[in-house]
This record gives C-alpha cells, structure tokens and sequence, in this order.
C-alpha cells in the first residue's frame, strides 16, 4: 500500500517540526512549506493526498491559498488548521474549498481523522473523475456517426455544429426510424453538458396516468402503489440533458407541467408541495405533425414554441436513397466487429438493389435487414441474388419469405426465423411501442417481452 503524502504549511518551525513528527509517526510522508507560496510551489511541482494548511501567514494566508488552488486547478483536499479560528474563517474557508477545519493546539486524534477523511474524499473523486472520463470516452466512441453525404445530411450536421454549444432547446421532427434519437444524442454530446446525464423518455410508451410520475417522480403515499418516493427524469437529467421522444403522444395535464418546469426552471413531485430547481435542456422528438396537433386542440400551442427554438427534420430514407450504401456497409462492418466475424461486402448490384426498396422504417428497417443479409448470405460478398431472397425491392414481386426455405430443413427452424422476422417488423411499425405492438398482433405485453427475449430482439440504434 503506497505512503500517504501530507504537505504541512505553517510559518512557524516548531509547529512544523511537531506535526511532522506525528505524522511520520502515523506512517506519513511529509513535505513542509514554511509559507503561502512555497506551499503553492510545491503543489505545482509534485501531487500530494492532502494539505495540511495554517490560516494566519505572512504574504499570502491560507484563505488566499485556497483561493490560488481553485483558480489553478490545484485539486487537493485541504484541512485547515489555525489558532485564531473563528465561525467566519472556518465558513470563508468551506467556501473556498476546505474539507475541514481544526483549531490549534489540535487534539491528535480529531486531526488524523480529519487528515484521514479528506484524503479518502479526494481519492474518491479521483476515481469519479478517471470513470466520468472512462465512461465519457466509451460513449463517444460507441456512439453511431450520423452517417451520410447527401444535402440534407450535410444540414444537419451543419445544424449540430451550431446548435449544440449554445442552450438553446431543440424540436427533432420525422417519421419513425429515422434516427431522431441519434439526432439529439449528438446535439448533446457536442454541448458543454457533455459530461452530464443524457436522460430519455419515450413519450408514447409510458400510459398516460403514469407520465406525470416518470418526468417528476411522486412523493411516497401521493397514490396507490407509490410505496416510496421516487425521483423523476427531470431531476435525473440535472446538469444534462432530458430527451423527450414522441412528445406529441404526451397528455395536456403533463404538457402544462412541462410548460411550467420549462418556464421556471423548476419541479414539483406528484403528491408533493415543494419546488425544486433543476438545470436541464430539454431536447424533443415527434413524428406528428405538432402545428396541426395545436389546432386540433391535442397540443398546447405556448409548449411547442418554447420547444421548438430550433427545428431540425430529418428525412426519411427515401429521400436520401444516395446515403444507404455508406449506411449499409457501416451496419454490416458494426455487426461482423460486433459477433467476431469477417466483414462481408457488398457488390455495387446488391447496394442499387437496397436502393431501390421502399424503406418505410427507414434506417431502423435498414439495420435489420442488413442483419438478416449478414446471417442468411452463404457467399464471402452480399449479392443481389441474396437482396432479392431477402429483400422484396419496390415494386418486385418476390416474396422475401421464400428464399428462406433453402435454409432449413426442419419447419420449426423456418417457423421461429419467420416468426423474429415478423416480430421485428412490426415492432418497427409501431416505432417499438410494446403496447400497442402487443394489441396489433394479438398477444400480451408479456408474451411479446418473452419472444423478444428468445429471439435475441434489440432496438437497433439509429444512425
């Protein structure tokens, strides 16, 4: 186990002598600074666990020292020790930074706790800081490129580039699949709350009785089941971003709440009766057509223009046909790195066959069936043989479904790939709602949560 390192900083020799003395004792290494500067000097030079710092001093005092290590990023706990203390330094020194306060002549025992302490709290966040980074660089590096070179591409990135650094709340519009959510991932990601949460809320999946809770949680007792208290997105999305996907399906009773908190910077818990104030840029997502959803009387015309600073459409795939070649061959490149297999290309016949189909879940429907060609193509390359087995291209005739006969032989294999095929497809119908998926094919929630499970089903991230 490595020595604790101590930097004890006093003007007077004796007083150094003697809190060397027992702090070597303690199995310490101890550096003395005799003053304010040297004692900056020697942060500067080498890290140390913990400082041990005077207040009174010649020059530059301790509170002033302080000060110079928060200006300089000098980040070491401090335990300040004086023996002219008083309620206003020790305040003064708090704010300032200190961890702890103790009079002189010290009890030995409360200043070794209070050494002990701040250095296990430094230390701590340390280890915050080494994950946030760790945790930071992972998601940037797993986060999909938004992918594409055609004009309308170009504008969104454009838009981002501008955007992001600044506060202002972004309206994401277009239909299901076609990459919103990668959308608002990036807005975030390229703003100065990078490093803060980015919260989600798919709007339309969560029933309307239960909206309310999820964005402001409730206190315990305020209904029936709320058996403890319960903290919402909006308090978990402080310091960062909250993402309101299909915000266009949200009750008016939630959207005046949401009105209120984005008006007043501030909550109030269902069952509650204290505000509470909460930093967050509120980034959504529909694809409705909100004007339209404010003159029919389903959405609150004073809400979509605080929204709505910013607008940024994204279009569906087949008003970007130019753009499914890079799409396609990064999906398939992303899979093969994914489960540990070669990448397979695909020939130029096979990318202007994908060019060619409808794409009605755009990248979403993309990424599935680029999927599907990755496990079911026999050949090193994807052909536009393989396109038309699997594939049915816009206004073909061919049943994607038959060219899965030559692959198995026995008919429960071929049963259980059709019935994932349906699955997935209509779950991107539906944009992955659970409920109203269920409804449409006629299973329960859970039983659909079951097949999900047994067919390894996942919410491809849109790119």
């Amino acid at each position: 186990m490595a020595v604790p390192s101590i930097l004890v900083v006093d003007d007077e020799a004796a007083i150094r002598r003697t809190l060397r003395e027992i702090l070597e004792y303690e199995d310490w290494a101890v550096t003395e600074a005799e003053n304010g500067e040297a004692a900056l000097s020697a942060l500067r030079l080498q890290p140390f666990d913990v400082v041990l710092l005077d207040v009174k001093m010649p020059k530059l005092d301790g509170l002033e020292v302080l000060a110079a290590m928060e200006k300089e990023g000098l980040g070491v706990p401090v335990v300040m020790i004086s023996g002219h203390g008083t309620i206003e330094t020790a305040v003064e020194a708090t704010k300032l930074g200190a961890f702890d306060f103790v009079e002189k002549p010290p009890d030995l025992n409360r200043l070794l706790v209070a050494l002990r302490n701040a250095m296990d709290r430094g230390q701590l966040e340390a280890e915050n800081r080494r994950m946030r980074q760790t945790i930071s660089e992972r998601h940037a590096s797993d986060l999909t490129p938004i992918l594409g070179e055609s004009a309308a591409i170009r504008h969104i990135k454009d838009t981002i580039d501008r955007v992001a650094p600044t506060e202002a709340r972004v309206l994401i519009t277009g239909e299901p699949g076609t990459g919103k959510e990668l959308v608002a991932k990036w807005v975030h990601r390229q703003s100065s709350r990078a490093d803060g949460p980015v919260v989600e809320v798919n709007c339309a999946a969560i029933p309307g009785e239960l909206i309310e809770s999820e964005l402001f949680g409730h206190e315990k007792g305020s209904f029936t089941g709320a058996t403890k208290q319960r903290i919402g997105k909006f308090e978990q999305a402080h310091g960062g971003t909250l993402f309101l996907d299909e915000i266009g399906d949200m009750s008016l009773s939630a959207q005046a709440k949401v009105l209120r908190a984005l008006q007043e910077n501030e909550i109030t818990r269902v069952g509650g009766d204290r505000s509470i104030p909460v930093d967050v840029r509120v980034i959504a997502a529909t694809n409705k057509d909100l004007l339209e959803r404010t003159r029919e009387g389903g959405f609150r015309e004073d809400l979509y223009h605080r929204l709505s600073v910013i607008l940024m459409h994204v279009p569906p795939l087949r008003d970007r046909r130019s753009d499914i070649p890079i799409i396609a061959e990064h999906i398939a490149d992303r899979l093969a790195r994914r489960n540990g297999l070669e990448p397979k290309a695909f020939t130029p016949e096979a990318l202007s066959a994908l060019e060619a189909c409808e794409w009605r879940g755009n990248v979403r429907e993309l990424h599935n069936v680029v999927e599907r060609l990755t496990i079911l193509s026999q050949g090193e390359r994807i052909t536009h043989l393989d396109v038309e087995r699997y594939v049915a291209p816009a206004g073909s005739h061919v049943n994607p479904i038959m060219g899965l006969m030559d692959r198995f032989d026995q008919f429960q294999e071929f049963r259980d790939m059709a019935e994932k095929l349906f699955i997935e497809h209509k779950l991107s119908e539906f944009d992955w709602n659970i409920s109203r998926t269920a409804e449409a094919i006629g299973i329960q929630r859970s039983h659909l949560y079951n097949k999900m499970d047994k067919y390894d089903i996942q919410r491809a991230t849109d790119s």
